[in-house]
């Protein structure tokens, strides 16, 4: 009984083990829709796959090695690189890429992981290259576009004089000149490109794009952007504050014109009353006198005793025609 559970067991292993042998060793591979392959026999490659499917190969002797073919990132280092004005800048690149022949990139890396390493080198050398023969302007725009804002605003100081809201935003976009790029950071991102594409081609990998994921000044670097961009403000400051005291002269100027014009107003009206009150006086006193000329004349002198006599001290004489209703006797009844 021993002996016949022994030579089943025995039995079994055999079979799973001829089993293995032979789903493994089976003459067929499957390349997916995202991958390519690449057969070698003994070292040699014999067959490249860049299509999904089927394939067959020679048991235990081909062996399969896959690489995908979506487009693959690498994001570099930062770099701390000069400008053409030798300013330091700091710069963080990524890029797109593919591999475009696997049997050469087979043959050139055998890894993602080192090719991955020398496209590193490439790209960051390609950078290095391009940032070094062009301005600092060049890399961190992309266009002129600041420029002609700048120009529009200098535009609207001229034409928008009684506009102080639109005044103050052109203040606000308004500084000094800015430099005119001639290509700016796309064409320099194409460059980069194009000057690494001369060292992977024979790698059988393609390059697609290499785009500065971030570029930021060095520490000497920013301290003088620093400066400059407090300069600027305060360029911005004292315009507004020009603009301020250009505002209050106007102001002023048409309130004291506003005041003249009113002072003069009421002055020419002040007269024309006073002149029709005093010809309506006239008038009465005219009508008054014709009257009875004699108590005018009374009245009259009544008047001037209380205005004048109260200024002299000594009177010396009374014995003038000017008393005669004070101390005559026609004045005493």
């Amino acid at each position: 009984m021993a002996a016949k559970t022994k030579k089943t067991l025995t039995s079994v292993v055999i079979a799973l083990a001829v089993l293995f042998v032979l789903v493994w060793g089976l003459p067929f591979y499957i390349v997916r829709e995202d991958q390519q392959a690449v057969v070698t026999r003994f070292g040699q490659i014999v067959a490249s796959r860049t299509q999904a499917g089927l394939y067959v190969k020679v048991p235990f002797i081909d062996e399969v090695t896959e690489y995908p073919s979506l487009i693959l990132s690498l994001d570099g280092d930062a770099e701390r690189i000069p400008t053409r004005e030798n300013q330091f800048i700091i710069v963080d690149t990524t890029s797109r890429w593919r591999i475009n022949d696997p049997a050469l990139f087979y043959q050139s890396f055998k890894t993602v992981k080192e090719a991955d390493i020398k496209l590193s080198d490439i790209i960051d050398s390609a950078t290095r290259t391009v940032i070094t023969r062009n301005r600092l302007s060049e890399i961190v725009r992309s266009s002129n576009i600041i420029n002609e804002t700048h120009t529009d605003t200098e535009t609207q100081l001229v034409d928008m004089e009684d506009d102080d809201s639109a005044q103050i935003e052109a203040l606000v976009n308004a500084g000094t000149t800015n430099e005119t790029i001639s290509k700016g950071r796309d064409r320099l991102c194409a460059e980069m490109a194009d000057e690494a594409r001369k060292m992977v081609g024979e790698y059988g990998i393609e390059l697609i794009d290499i785009v500065p994921r971030q570029i930021k000044y060095s520490d000497e670097l920013t301290s003088s952007v620093y400066s400059r961009m407090i300069k600027e403000r305060n360029q911005v400051a004292q315009a507004y504050r020009s603009l301020g005291e250009a505002k209050r002269a106007g102001w002023l100027g048409r309130l004291e014109n506003e005041k003249r014009t009113i002072e003069s107003e009421a002055y020419r009206i002040s007269e024309e009353t006073k002149g029709k009150a005093d010809a309506e006086a006239a008038r009465i006193y005219a009508e008054a006198y014709n009257r009875d000329p004699q108590f005018y004349e009374f009245w009259k002198s009544l008047e001037s005793y209380k205005t004048t006599m109260q200024n002299f001290d000594t009177t010396y004489s009374t014995s003038m025609d000017y008393f005669k209703y004070l101390y005559g006797t026609n004045g005493k009844h």
